[in-house]
């Protein structure tokens, strides 16, 4: 008998236990699915919400289409899969379900927030569990993996989504448990590597920047974009180092408070380096760059979330998103980030413009003013939402 076969057949008999804390379980749900993280916290909302006609009957149709899988994995993850016109039901009733005040915030409101969510889930599942080409297939997904370790990670999510875990809206509907199970899975929890984003290595330099007169300076910050290498167990690409060069030669200048790296865990794929640490002790080892003036974004893999990461972290510093900063980075990603193609694709991916570029000041610096809607959190990119 295979693994999964064997695990199917012992489920009925495991024991139900009581609701428990998971960790890391908890952490992706909060980062990827505030809304519905809320909603688990939320008892009274989450039985409201149940009991709106439209909600029973989609969540009843739901159910059925699982039951009817029975022992089967892949059908149970296909059904686990929201239909244009369920997400449309529950979109709408998450809005006025959650009280306003603990909403989490998002400048386009909680239906659209709601809606990204339930695509996010849809994402996770046809990615990590259907095996779907995911937009970046060299460094998102699970990878390439054996069939029977589908089968077994499917196994394991659908029975991780049933078992009780405290906060979770998985007595409305399992999907959103199924969908952080099949990340815990294949390993992919990268979006809580580093959590909560103004502690660690960020934390001088945040209590710097909620102190500081931000008159006295030209710009809030310069964002330092990655360029990942590709080769195993190098630490930073030499496109890197060169941006490290520019970085700290204009940093020197002294109108410019904090230097934004960016860049994440990303190339190649399963590396164990994060761009924007080793960017950090580069320029403090190499260059002398105080620590207090370097805020790490480490979770970005491409140029789009560069810039829209930064804009996070200045969200977190209290910066005034008024005030320009400035990009430095080699002439061609220069030139790429001024050009149209750039700003549709961030139309595509992010669904809007991280900020808006300004002035070319040289090949290698431009202004760059951030956007509010840079604040919207979207599972659909799993790994950096």
């Amino acid at each position: 008998m295979t693994i999964v076969a064997l695990a199917l057949a012992a489920a009925p008999g495991v024991a139900a236990a009581g609701a428990v804390r998971d960790a890391v379980t908890d952490g992706l749900s909060q980062r990827l699915f505030p809304l519905l993280d809320k909603l688990g916290h939320n008892p009274a909302a989450m039985t409201a919400l149940a009991a709106r006609p439209d909600v029973t009957d989609v969540l009843h149709a739901r159910s059925v289409r699982r039951e009817a899988c029975a022992q089967d994995v892949t059908c149970i993850a296909q059904a686990m899969i929201w239909t244009q016109s369920e997400a449309a039901v529950l979109a709408a009733s998450l809005a006025v379900a959650i009280p306003q005040a603990t909403v989490p915030s998002a400048d386009d409101g909680p239906a659209a927030q709601a809606a990204r969510e339930i695509e996010g889930i849809n994402v996770i599942v046809r990615t990590y569990g259907l095996g779907q080409v995911p937009r970046y297939s060299a460094i998102d997904g699970p990878g390439t993996i054996a069939p029977e370790e589908t089968r077994a990670r499917l196994a394991a999510a659908s029975w991780l989504s049933q078992a009780p875990r405290e906060g979770s809206a998985q007595t409305l509907d399992p999907s959103a448990d199924f969908a952080l199970a099949l990340l815990d899975a294949s390993d992919r929890t990268d979006a809580i590597g580093f959590e909560p984003m103004t502690g660690g290595l960020n934390a001088t330099p945040m209590k710097r920047a909620h102190g500081l007169d931000w008159k006295r300076y030209r710009y809030s910050a310069m964002i330092v974009t990655g360029v990942g290498p590709e080769t195993p167990d190098m630490p930073l690409s030499p496109f890197g180092k060169y941006h490290l060069r520019l970085a700290a030669t204009r940093f020197a200048e002294g109108d410019i408070p904090f230097i934004i790296v960016t860049g994440g865990r990303a190339h190649p794929r399963a590396t164990r380096f994060t761009e924007a640490e080793e960017m950090r002790r580069a320029l403090i080892e190499r260059y002398g760059v105080p620590p207090d003036a370097i805020v790490i974004e480490p979770y970005a893999r491409h140029t789009t979330t560069n810039l829209r990461n930064a804009t996070r972290l200045l969200l977190a510093m209290h910066a005034p998103l008024a005030m320009d900063t400035l990009i430095v980075c080699n002439p061609v990603q220069s030139a790429t980030i001024e050009s149209p193609a750039f700003q549709e694709r961030n139309r595509s991916e992010l669904g809007y413009r991280p900020g808006t570029v300004g002035r070319r000041l040289s090949p290698t610096a431009l202004e760059f003013r951030p956007a509010p809607q840079s604040g919207r959190v979207d599972p659909r990119d799993p790994l950096d939402p």
